[in-house]
């Protein structure tokens, strides 16, 4: 594991890095967001700005993966759509930075544990939940070996109802 990447909460004038991470997700794994990268692209700053403060704001936490040169390199996002109940969202990590054929820094596992550390103890939750595209097998792979299990309950994925989501828990 590279000790040089921090992680960072995402705050409100980090607007610029998240826009850009956010496009770079849209672009590499389009089937992972509920958002294409034309409808990204076509948001003012004001949205930007919006989604950065809503990232830093109660009962969200947004937690970016930083390189030693600053830049972005990842961002796991979750929020409290209930009580006792944390959502896992908007997860990414570049390529060259993820697990087996990559760098191995483990930096998707550092993300995870800071989300999970805020859904237990800030957030006071007692579950973390997620969808996940039912074709990302990687993405499915790693919740499974952090703990991750099926429900069972799907839901249709909204940019292709032919397609669907499956959801996920960890129990905190």
């Amino acid at each position: 594991m590279n000790l040089d990447y921090t992680l960072h909460r995402v705050q409100p004038e980090d607007w610029p890095a998240y826009r850009a991470t956010r496009l770079a997700m849209l672009r590499d794994t389009p089937l992972a967001y509920l958002e294409t990268v034309d409808d990204a692209l076509a948001h003012p700053e004001s949205e930007w700005r919006f989604r950065t403060t809503r990232a830093a704001g109660p009962g969200n936490v947004g937690v970016a993966a930083v390189g030693p040169d600053g830049a972005w390199v990842g961002v796991m996002n979750g929020f409290l759509p209930a009580p006792g109940t944390a959502k896992l969202v908007g997860v990414w990590l570049e390529p060259g930075h993820r697990g087996a054929g990559g760098t191995g820094t483990g930096l998707a596992a550092r993300m995870l544990d800071e989300v999970v550390r805020w859904a237990r103890e800030e957030a006071g939750a007692e579950r973390l939940t997620l969808l996940v595209h039912e074709e990302n097998g990687r993405a499915i792979g790693f919740y499974r070996r952090s703990g991750f299990v099926l429900t069972g309950r799907t839901e249709r994925y909204p940019l292709d109802v032919r397609q669907s989501e499956l959801e996920m828990v960890l129990g905190l």
